[in-house]
C-alpha cells in the first residue's frame, strides 16, 4: 500500500482489501517483534554456516553446529530460514545400478590379459557403456567402441535404455567404418 500511495488514497486501498485504515497506520508506527529480530540475527548466522560450508549443509548439519556453539534453536526454524534465504544443501547423488551381470553365464575369455595395446590399426577394439544423466529425459546411455593402437572411437550408439540393441548398434558402426580384417580382437569388461 504504501507503494501505491501516490496513486490511490489509503482509504480506497484499505477498503479493497478489506482492512481498517486505523489498522494499517498503527501497523506502518508497530515496531518489529523480539522474535522477527532474532530471527534475522539467526539468519545471519544461518547463512554464514552455510557459506562456510561451501553450501553443502543442510539444516540438520547447521542446527547441529549452532547447537554446538550454545545456541538453542530448533532445526525446523533453521530449515525455515534457510527456506526464506534460498538456501538448500548440496545433496549426494544416489548411486545408480547399471549394469547387472548374470552370474550364471560363463565369462568370455580375456584375449588381452589386461595388455590393452596394439601394434597397428583394427588389432584391438576395446568397448564400454557409460550413463549421461540429463536434466529432461532421464539417463541416456552410450555404448562407444575404440581401436586401442589410435585411440580412435570407431563405433557408438546412443540410447535411453540399457538393451543389447545398444551393444550391437555401436558394434555394427565400427564393422561399417572400418572394415577390418578376420582376426580383430574386441574386448569388453564384464557387464
Amino acid at each position: 500500500m504504501r507503494a501505491n500511495q501516490a496513486c490511490h488514497a489509503v482509504a480506497a486501498m484499505c477498503r479493497v482489501l478489506g482492512v481498517s485504515s486505523s489498522g494499517y497506520y498503527a501497523w506502518l508506527k508497530r515496531t518489529r517483534s523480539k522474535r522477527s529480530a532474532t530471527d534475522e540475527l539467526l539468519r545471519k548466522k544461518v547463512q554464514v554456516i552455510y557459506w562456510w560450508s561451501r553450501g553443502t549443509y543442510g539444516a540438520p548439519r547447521i542446527h547441529q553446529e549452532l547447537k554446538a556453539a550454545g545456541k538453542a534453536v530448533g532445526r525446523k526454524r533453521v530449515a525455515r530460514l534457510m527456506r526464506e534465504s534460498g538456501l538448500a544443501a548440496v545433496s549426494r547423488r544416489k548411486w545408480v545400478q547399471t549394469t547387472v551381470r548374470d552370474r550364471s553365464a560363463r565369462p568370455a575369455a580375456d584375449l588381452v590379459n589386461r595388455h590393452f595395446a596394439a601394434t597397428g590399426p583394427n588389432q584391438l577394439w576395446v568397448a564400454d557403456i557409460t550413463y549421461v544423466p540429463t536434466s529432461t529425459d532421464g539417463f541416456l546411455y552410450l555404448a562407444v567402441v575404440l581401436d586401442a593402437w589410435s585411440r580412435r572411437i570407431v563405433g557408438w550408439s546412443m540410447q535411453n535404455h540399457l538393451r543389447t540393441e545398444l551393444v550391437t548398434a555401436a558394434l555394427q558402426m565400427a564393422l561399417e567404418q572400418r572394415r577390418p580384417p578376420k582376426g580383430v580382437i574386441h574386448h569388453s569388461d564384464q557387464g
